[in-house]
């Protein structure tokens, strides 16, 4: 498990996830008890790109989430910030069902 902390929340789940092979060092993101993401957040890495990444899964179902953005490279890479969001929310599901 690459869950640093988590943390239950009426309504949801709050956790940080460190992720191997990017410029990212944390992601925190909220999942509601519908299984929905909120709150993205990335610390370092390309600011702009995380932040847009961030929005575009804001309020998504964990499921249709990881099947947007799961295998996604960054240059020669063999991963990406969005493929590793899609690791931490494989890991949720994993950990959560």
């Amino acid at each position: 498990m690459r869950f640093t902390k988590t943390n239950q929340y009426k309504g949801g789940l709050l956790m940080e996830f460190t992720p191997k092979g990017v410029c990212s060092k944390n992601i925190h993101l909220e999942v509601d008890e519908a299984g929905h993401i909120h709150n993205v957040q990335f610390t370092a890495g390309c600011n702009g790109n995380l932040q847009g990444i961030g929005r575009l899964v804001e309020g998504m179902d964990i499921h249709e989430a990881i099947s947007r953005i799961e295998g996604i490279k960054c240059g020669a890479k063999p991963t990406s910030c969005p493929d590793q969001l899609a690791a931490a929310l494989k890991e949720y599901l994993k950990d959560n069902q």
